[in-house]
């Protein structure tokens, strides 16, 4: 993964440092995540965030292998 270095707004990097610390990431990928979700968000208007939240959440636990498979009727 190519890495590059940006300016970013000192208040903003005090708030992901904190999130991150209270979330288990770095600031960095506090960074990254709050963007996946703002390019998410943008390229679905109509979803609302917590169905964002949760489609997140099951890519993670897709690539971790610990889906279930689900049975209809």
């Amino acid at each position: 993964m190519a890495t590059s270095s940006i300016r970013l707004d000192e208040k903003l990097v005090e708030k992901a440092s904190i999130m991150g610390k209270a979330l288990n990431r770095t600031t960095p990928k506090q960074i990254e995540h709050w963007a996946k979700i703002g390019e998410i968000m943008e390229d679905n208007p109509d979803l609302p965030y917590e169905f964002v939240r949760q489609a997140i959440i099951s890519q993670a636990e897709k690539e971790a292998g610990k889906l279930e498979s689900y049975s209809f009727g």
